[in-house]
């Protein structure tokens, strides 16, 4: 499990600088199967039922508020895309990463 799941988000109200190239891929392989955009990291999760996707989104959306950092999450019957951008920055952050691991960490 990625060290990233025990670090804690950081407030990012904008004037820092997005994650370049370099750093996202050195971040990307802490995570389990993530892509990005350059913008943005994204996965799909898929599930047996519709129940477990709606469980496995408000398990997302408690930990998105404890770290006030929220994704866009796109819900389908058996799927949930998770999106992570930092948008105060208009790209990548450490708390994209940090919450990506998390989530990872709640279907593992």
């Amino acid at each position: 499990m990625s060290d990233l799941v025990s670090k804690t988000c950081k407030p990012c109200e904008g004037g820092v600088t997005p994650l370049n190239d370099d750093s996202v891929r050195a971040l990307l392989p802490s995570l389990n199967n993530w892509n990005t955009n350059g913008t943005a990291i994204f996965k799909e999760f898929s599930f047996k039922s519709y129940y477990q996707t709606i469980a496995f989104v408000n398990a997302v959306a408690w930990m998105a508020h404890k770290e006030n950092h929220h994704p866009n999450l796109s819900v389908g019957f058996k799927q949930c895309v998770v999106q992570y951008t930092t948008h105060a920055i208009n790209g990548l952050s450490e708390n994209d990463f940090i919450c990506a691991a998390k989530v990872d960490a709640l279907v593992s």
